[in-house]
């Protein structure tokens, strides 16, 4: 759709975009003073036009108007937000800087928004400096200090951090501080249903004590010291207490998503060697009942602790062996403290999974370290403090759940939980009645909200960013989602399970474009590999694959089932004598120093936020009929950008008696994916193939396909 530049926008274009005589006059009368005072296609003048025209009410269509309108005849990488000198300076970065930036910087310090990728730089080249300074601005306390913040010797590309200390990171989510009494709001929540009702808060105090209360339970079991137990629950206020519970008694969690199938669910607990697991009878969720506990059951479970819904009335029939939330916690006087067990930092706390390229997932360790990585990008990048309301929907089965819980409690802030759909107009409402000051999202949420119109006539004035990861976003979704709250900054993050949180995001402290990150994480520098696998030179436009530098604060440096320097150091090009981690994501740098996603360099896919290897949708996809002889599972991003769609190229056995109706085994592989892998995965495209295209070593090319079918010509969808 073509746009007109903002100067030949006239009163009948902004009438046609479904907007009253009256009001269309009006907007035209402060459009053209805001030209007149910023000029037509400038970033202060969409600025202006964010604070003094646009709002929630008017249609997107007009939003679009203006901002593409504005920047038609911009350039690259127009800014969809910009921040200010007098917000940078309030952030917790630009607090830091304002006392110690030329500590820091030395003589060139200036100010927070020119000094940032400065004070980014000497992150990465002077990471005992930073990192101890970082822990003291966020309170960190160890029961015993480290010998020093970083310990660099050849065994292990990305040394040792905090050598010597002791620590347990629940304990530090409930630990009284000069920001935080027994008073202050940890916990916000509202089920699905009781969207009138009050939301329900759980101070500190209150907190602490469930928790301990937990802990004491879980003493009484028996299992040994560091005994791995499941979690495999809804993001609630009853998870997130077990989850600390468990860290805190020196025992760790296995994080199981509450969406996997029974077979996913007991190769998890295989792999971890779990002695119980954590469940709920079943899930309501959009009106449906969803069983929890079955699954857990067929999986051939350890011993379960089962936590009735309302909806059960507590009437549960247990499995032999198996045991009621109630009768676990039976006896226990929740006032009385349970004493932390405070373990050496390279202890394990959590075990998640990030698929592979085999079909076996990996088991990816975090130790007490990963929780401080992730509270601190939160302190830097979304700039997550005391008095912050956080809400990010996810489940402690992706890295995003743990991550919501130590990057709220550990800074002071409040976590905010929506126990039911995110994609209904409850959560909306809940947004606005929680007062959330940072809301998280997935793009495919965002696309979602925008479809249903859900958050139409709630107040999301609170929110000061958003954040966004699991998938590549589109420019105009997210234009969307910043119109829902007076155009506050989207702050993009790519990561992983095994960093603990980003290697590459945004900053309040830099102009941010949509669908586009902005900077490095703090502590983190990152290389664009060329065709031959040589490093780019740093800071100059490319695209590549994306390699990382190794000394990474919180990385993980061992996995359950693998072989950690082989799937991430093994064959990498070094950088000035040390040898780069491997990532797997395709990463463009732009000629105005923005970077955008691409996908992935490997065999893996992120659907729905979700990653995934092709080898496990395709052994499922291989068994759905006789006719087939091999698929090739590949995500393909859309022509106008956004999260990748799944695509299934199929050969079948004899050419002549292949399958017509390619729409029904559409059909076929998504039954089979949602029963055996996962529900919310779902094939868009179906292409039949004479052969798949190989190597000479017979490797499928699945690349070769992916570029197939990202061209406008490919094949149309089904």
């Amino acid at each position: 759709m073509s746009h007109k530049t903002l100067d030949h926008i006239t009163v009948s274009d902004i009438e046609s975009q479904d907007i009253p005589s009256e009001i269309a006059v009006k907007i035209h009368q402060k459009l053209t003073q805001i030209i007149h005072d910023y000029g037509s296609s400038s970033p202060q003048t969409w600025q202006k036009i964010t604070e003094q025209i646009l709002n929630p009410q008017l249609p997107f269509s007009f939003h679009q108007m203006m901002y593409y309108g504005c920047f038609k005849n911009y350039g690259s990488d127009p800014p969809a937000w910009l921040p200010t000198m007098e917000g940078a300076r309030l952030t917790n970065i630009g607090q830091l800087l304002e006392r110690r930036g030329k500590e820091f910087v030395g003589p060139t310090y200036e100010d927070p928004l020119s000094s940032f990728s400065d004070f980014q730089e000497f992150s990465v080249s002077n990471p005992e400096v930073y990192w101890k300074c970082i822990l003291e601005e966020m309170g960190v306390s160890f029961t015993r200090p480290p010998n020093c913040i970083l310990y660099e010797n050849s065994s292990y590309p990305g040394g040792q951090w905090l050598p010597g200390c002791s620590l347990n990171a629940a304990e530090i989510c409930l630990s009284l501080n000069a920001n935080r009494n027994l008073d202050s709001i940890a916990v916000l929540w509202r089920d699905e249903g009781e969207d009138n009702m009050p939301v329900k808060k759980m101070t500190l105090q209150e907190l602490r004590r469930e928790v301990w209360s937990v802990a004491h339970a879980l003493e009484a079991l028996g299992f040994p010291r560091g005994s791995a137990i499941a979690i495999d629950m809804p993001m609630n206020v009853d998870s997130v207490i077990i989850y600390l519970a468990i860290v805190l008694t020196g025992n760790v969690v296995v994080s199981i998503a509450d969406s996997f199938a029974p077979s996913e669910i007991a190769t998890r607990l295989n792999i971890a060697n779990a002695k119980a697991i954590f469940t709920q009878e079943v899930i309501f969720r959009g009106g449906k009942s969803i069983p929890l506990y079955r699954r857990v059951i067929d999986a051939q479970s350890p011993m379960a602790i089962v936590i009735p819904t309302r909806e059960s009335h507590l009437t549960i029939n247990l499995r032999s062996g198996d045991i009621s939330w109630y009768n676990f916690r039976g006896g226990v006087e929740k006032a009385e403290e349970y004493i932390a067990v405070h373990q050496p930092v390279e202890s394990f706390t959590n075990i998640l999974f990030s698929s592979g390229t085999t079909g076996k997932p990996k088991a990816i360790p975090w130790t007490h370290a990963t929780p401080l990585k992730a509270a601190a990008d939160a302190w830097c990048h979304m700039d997550i403090r005391k008095g912050d309301v956080v809400a990010w929907p996810t489940n402690l089965g992706w890295m995003m759940g743990p991550w919501l819980v130590y990057a709220s409690l550990i800074n002071n802030a409040s976590i905010a939980l929506y126990n039911g759909s995110p994609l209904s107009s409850g959560f909306s409402k809940f947004v606005q009645d929680a007062n959330v000051t940072m809301l998280g999202v997935v793009p495919s949420i965002v696309r979602a909200w925008k479809s249903t119109n859900c958050t139409a006539g709630y107040d999301w004035s609170f929110i000061r960013c958003f954040g966004s990861t699991g998938e590549a976003s589109s420019v105009d979704e997210y234009l969307w989602l910043m119109g829902r709250a007076s155009y506050k900054p989207v702050i993009e993050i790519c990561g992983g399970t095994e960093i603990g949180g980003g290697f590459i995001t945004g900053s309040l402290l830099q102009p941010q474009v949509l669908a586009a990150f902005s900077t490095p994480a703090m502590g983190c520098s990152l290389f664009l590999l060329d065709n031959n696998g040589t490093p780019i030179p740093q800071n100059m436009p490319g695209f590549g694959e994306l390699a990382l530098g190794p000394l990474m604060f919180g990385a993980s440096h061992t996995l359950l089932n693998g072989d950690h320097y082989k799937v991430y150091f093994e064959g990498m090009p070094t950088w000035k004598g040390k040898v780069l981690r491997r990532h797997g994501d395709v990463f463009e740098r732009t000629t105005t120093g923005y970077y955008r996603a691409h996908g992935r360099a490997d065999d893996t896919m992120n659907l729905g936020g979700i990653k995934v290897s092709s080898v496990e949708i395709e052994r499922i996809c291989n068994g759905v009929d006789n006719s087939i002889l091999e698929t090739a599972a590949i995500g393909v991003p859309p022509l106008g950008g956004g999260p990748e769609q799944l695509v299934i190229a199929v050969v079948f056995k004899d050419a002549s008696e292949s399958i017509s109706d390619l729409n029904q085994l559409k059909m076929s592989f998504n039954s089979a994916l949602q029963k055996q892998l996962n529900p919310l995965f779902r094939v868009s495209q179906v292409v039949s193939f004479p052969s798949l295209p190989r190597t000479a070593t017979n490797k499928v090319m699945r690349r070769v396909l992916r570029q197939q079918f990202t061209q406008p010509a490919g094949a149309s969808k089904l």
